[in-house]
């Protein structure tokens, strides 16, 4: 097996001791988020190992008549004559950054391992080690377990988590979402003047939506946000305010437990919305946004 180890910014990193005892290792210092130039090192190791892919492109896949894709995550049917396994230590930026490189460039047979620097919604859901030294230990000797690899259709790969909120306004605060989220095809949330939602009515607030990748199919599970989970939200004027008087106090980056829904897609829409993937915030507010499970799936080092 040969190891390339990615060390994201100031992320802990291992040790000489630690690396001579893998053999055939690499280890490259890089940013906090690593760049597509950054990441050509990683290219390029893959292409050493698997100069052509035999198996049916994406494309191909995607033109077959059966969904067997979408049941439970499957290991990587490439025919790989060594293993190359990606150490990636820093947070789920960089790890969503490496992945999205890895999907983009379609070689995904790579076996993925982290070691978290921080907190990392990412290490919960894949179940690792909050010490680094023992994240580590699993990450060069643990085994692969296929996990659905989640992404938007502006082409990022979803490590940690993702959510939908309204985009700030004037005055920079950020407010109740307007707008609707639908997971496969039920609606997760449908919010603003006008659209008639329960939530509106029982003045209930409701700032978005947050998803999570899972470890099985579907792929995805979401759940609506009554709490902001950016910025500061406006002060409640006239009938909201009163509502909300009566209410207990809004809790950031509070979840309704009872709203939650799993799906193979989310796709939401609303005249200003901002799209957070792992802490990366859009350039730009979006009127939409999909997300969905990729056609191949993660090759996760995992317990």
């Amino acid at each position: 097996m040969k190891y390339l180890v990615l060390r994201c910014g100031s992320a802990w990193a291992p040790s000489s001791e630690m690396l001579a005892k893998l053999g055939s290792v690499q280890m490259h210092e890089v940013g906090a988020v690593p760049s597509r130039q950054e990441l050509r090192v990683l290219d390029a190791a893959a292409r050493e190992i698997l100069p052509v892919d035999p198996t049916p492109s994406l494309d191909e896949i995607a033109a077959r008549p059966d969904v067997a894709h979408l049941g439970a995550p499957g290991f990587a049917p490439q025919p790989v004559p060594e293993p190359l396994r990606v150490v990636i230590c820093g947070n789920d930026a960089a790890l969503s950054a490496v992945l999205t490189r890895a999907m983009r460039a379609d070689y995904l047979w790579v076996e993925f391992a982290f070691v978290p620097s921080g907190e990392s919604t990412a290490a919960q859901n894949w179940g690792l080690p909050t010490d680094a030294a023992e994240a580590w230990a699993l990450a060069v000797a643990g085994q692969v377990r296929p996990a659905p690899l989640i992404r938007n259709d502006a082409g990022q790969a979803v490590a940690g988590s993702a959510t939908i909120t309204q985009w700030e306004d004037e005055a920079g605060h950020t407010g109740e979402i307007t707008g609707e989220v639908i997971v496969d095809s039920t609606v997760l949330l449908r919010h603003g003047k006008g659209s008639g939602a329960p939530s509106v009515r029982s003045g209930e607030p409701t700032y978005g939506a947050k998803l999570v990748p899972m470890l099985d199919a579907p792929g995805i599970v979401a759940a609506r946000a009554t709490g902001p989970i950016f910025g500061t939200p406006p002060p409640p004027r006239g009938l909201r305010a009163k509502l909300q008087a009566r209410m207990r106090p809004v809790r950031p980056g509070a979840l309704d437990d009872a709203s939650v829904l799993t799906g193979r897609a989310v796709q939401a829409g609303g005249p200003a919305l901002r799209v957070v993937v792992d802490g990366v915030s859009s350039k730009r507010a979006v009127k939409r946004v999909t997300f969905y499970r990729h056609l191949r799936d993660l090759q996760v080092v995992r317990p």
